[in-house]
């Protein structure tokens, strides 16, 4: 809280404007000449926020990022501005005009909220928190359509809004389950993905939403490996990627869709709804593989990938599509497959020598090999490119190589 309050001062707002671009490697030099006309705490908060401004710019953009507050667990765990502003839009489409945004966090929400025209309360239990978020909607002018209030949002009364949003903690929260079975429409230990257990979110998941059936509308952000058994009957769940990095799974009620399912990609949008289709068939692999988005992945949506591409599956336990027509869709990865290999290092090596292979792209889904491991035992030498997938097909320990196809549509 002191280190906030000596960079809110003119004094501390100048320094950061003069520290602002400082390499990690000149800090110490920076910081040492510093001292010598400022406070040694006022020169370590400054050197210490621009590093998280430098940080923070991935997620909001260099302009944002650099007027912007943060705190170490802030830039880590708030959400990406291009998703958080899509979720802006899909509440506005839904006629919200004001949010109660529980656990808001530095406020990264409640800005992509604001700026779509939504009036927020933006609510945390935590101090410095609320008084970052607080800093945040003042630095971007957004602090007429903000109320940032720090309490504990089990015990804030959301009557009169038109929404509710809930970002409840749960950094580090895992379940000791076993994962789902492996069909494709699941997605299965296909994903190498975490199982999460939502009760022990802060506040609990069945918290969260009882919260959000009181209000018209509402939007729970979970983890991305939210078991689908955990979201209720009475709302839709989306999984979101960004740029191929699914970044999370929200729970929608108020939609006028209860128990849809989709997968949105950004930038676009572009989204993926499910229509509750059967396993794909497997199939032999064909020309081309496709490798589905992570948020077709964990939406169960294989399916209805597989069916908008005409194709099937590898194998039954498998996320990987193959086809014999190369289709341009924007919820895959389509790579040209030239070789089918049983899994055999000596025989890849020698087949990357031949093609004379120096840049190697090494995807595995279903084996135990590292890529890296692959990459040292097999070293690629030449001018030409290949990926080689490590897959099971049919049940069998396979190499598949081949190249990109294109970029996704």
């Amino acid at each position: 809280m002191n280190d906030l309050a000596l960079l809110l001062t003119p004094q501390g707002r100048a320094l950061l404007a003069e520290v602002r671009d400082t390499a990690p490697a000149d800090e110490l030099a920076v910081a040492t000449r510093l001292r010598r006309d400022h406070p040694a705490e006022l020169v370590s908060a400054a050197l210490g926020q621009a590093r998280l401004r430098q940080r923070a710019a991935a997620k909001f953009g260099a302009a944002d990022a650099g007027r912007m507050f943060f705190t170490p667990n802030g830039v880590e765990q708030s959400t990406r501005a291009t998703v958080a502003a899509y979720r802006a839009q899909r509440f506005t489409g839904l006629g919200v005009t004001s949010v109660a945004d529980l656990c808001c966090g530095i406020g990264g929400d409640a800005i992509a909220l604001a700026r779509a025209g939504i009036r927020v309360l933006a609510v945390d239990r935590d101090p410095l928190t609320a008084a970052v978020a607080r800093a945040n909607a003042e630095a971007l002018g957004l602090d007429e359509l903000i109320e940032v209030r720090e309490a504990d949002v089990t015990e804030v009364d959301t009557d009169g809004y038109d929404a509710v949003f809930v970002d409840p903690a749960r950094r580090g929260v895992r379940s000791g389950g076993a994962a789902r079975s492996a069909s494709m429409r699941g997605g299965g230990r296909a994903t190498g993905g975490r199982i999460f257990d939502p009760e022990a979110y802060s506040p609990p998941l069945s918290w969260a939403v009882e919260a959000a059936r009181r209000a018209p509308h509402a939007a729970l952000k979970v983890a991305p490996g939210v078991p689908h058994e955990a979201v209720p009957a009475d709302a839709e769940a989306e999984w979101i990627s960004d740029g191929g990095d699914v970044k999370e799974a929200v729970v929608w009620f108020g939609t006028g869709a209860p128990g849809a399912v989709r997968a949105t990609l950004l930038p676009g949008p572009r989204t993926l709804l499910g229509r509750r289709l059967p396993d794909p068939p497997v199939r032999p692999v064909g020309r081309y593989l496709y490798e589905p988005d992570g948020a077709v992945i964990r939406a169960h949506l294989v399916a209805e990938a597989a069916e908008e591409l005409g194709g099937g599956l590898v194998d039954a336990t498998i996320a990987y599509i193959t086809a014999d027509a190369l289709r341009p869709t924007p919820y895959a990865s389509a790579y040209e497959i030239t070789d089918q290999l049983p899994f055999n290092v000596k025989k890849l090596k020698a087949l990357l020598r031949e093609r004379e292979v120096g840049t190697l792209t090494v995807k595995k889904r279903g084996s135990a090999v590292e890529p890296e491991e692959l990459r040292k035992k097999v070293k690629p030498q030449g001018p030409n490119a290949a990926t080689v997938f490590l897959t099971r097909v049919a049940g069998a320990p396979t190499m598949l190589v081949g190249r990109p196809a294109y970029d996704r549509a």
